[in-house]
């Protein structure tokens, strides 16, 4: 009932420009015999209007008959495009085209280089590299912060706000547990606080602190020194949040319903990785001057 079925044949990208290749040229040519057909047929047709009919008998430039100038324009244009044809293409062809382009590339490649190797031997970059190994340790890392609805966690070094029931609940869940900061928000605190290891990210090799503290230069140094915690906490400031969210698997937020000026902020939660499973919201009174809410975040 059906005949046979012709088999498919298969071009791949590289069969398909050289079959394209193939009929610019084709057409290149072909342009070529029928500019060279014209040609004929217009030097004649000159000729016979010059010879034969007169026109133009008397007009002469530099003592030559004004066909004769015709004509060798006329040649000239059919030069200049078998010239293109045959000889441009070729210098100047889909090869030529590629060696130059790799060649710019090349060049650019190695200027950005050494513009990034200017750039950090004048302001070295810290940024952190986690091992997959770290990352499956620490399942329970949460980011636990305080936050004005334009993000603002604080100004020059300290809180903006003073909310009775948020530092308890920063107390409560912290408490036993590994804190993870930087070193000024260490440095904003009067001392350490009491029943939490604190892990302090900075980049001062010598750095003092008193004794129980313990002292890396990275992210993953913090969260290798919080291995044996079932929870560890990143507590801030703006950069550590910035550099934790990614390794993040809970946030526990203090939503403060109001905007604020400030110099330090927390990271925009993304709702295609984040979503909220928990709030709750407290009106503003006498120990609270703005309203906020608690708000927790699982990672998707």
């Amino acid at each position: 009932m059906f005949g046979k079925k012709k088999p498919v044949t298969q071009i791949d990208k590289e069969q398909l420009q050289l079959i394209e290749n193939a009929q610019r040229r084709i057409k290149q040519k072909k342009r070529l015999y029928f500019h060279f057909v014209i040609f004929l047929i217009g030097a004649i047709f000159l000729i016979i209007l010059n010879t034969v009919l007169g026109v133009g008998e008397f007009t002469k430039i530099f003592g030559l008959d004004w066909f004769v100038f015709a004509i060798l324009a006329w040649l000239f244009l059919f030069v200049f495009h078998l010239f293109n044809v045959f000889v441009t293409h070729k210098f100047m062809g889909k090869e030529w085209e590629e060696a130059q382009l790799s060649k710019l590339v090349a060049q650019q490649k190695s200027r950005i280089e050494t513009l990034k190797t200017q750039v950090e031997h004048t302001q070295p970059v810290a940024t952190p590299v986690i091992s997959e190994k770290k990352t499956r340790i620490h399942k329970n890392l949460t980011l636990i912060a305080a936050a004005g609805e334009n993000n603002v966690i604080g100004k020059d070094n300290d809180l903006i706000w003073h909310l009775s029931d948020d530092l308890k609940r920063f107390k409560s869940l912290t408490s036993d547990h590994c804190i993870i900061m930087g070193r000024k928000t260490f440095e904003s605190f009067s001392k350490p606080l009491p029943n939490r290891t604190h892990i302090i990210i900075t980049r001062q090799q010598q750095y003092s602190v008193p004794t129980g503290v313990i002292v890396v230069h990275s992210l993953a140094d913090a969260l290798d020194a919080a291995k044996n915690d079932s929870q560890p906490f990143i507590i801030g400031g703006g950069e550590i949040y910035r550099q934790a969210l990614p390794y993040a698997d809970k946030i526990e937020l203090t939503r403060v319903h109001d905007t604020f000026e400030g110099d330090a902020f927390f990271p925009k939660i993304d709702p295609s990785e984040w979503i909220e499973t928990q709030s709750k919201l407290h009106q503003k009174d006498a120990q609270h001057p703005y309203a906020f809410s608690f708000i927790t975040y699982h990672r998707r």
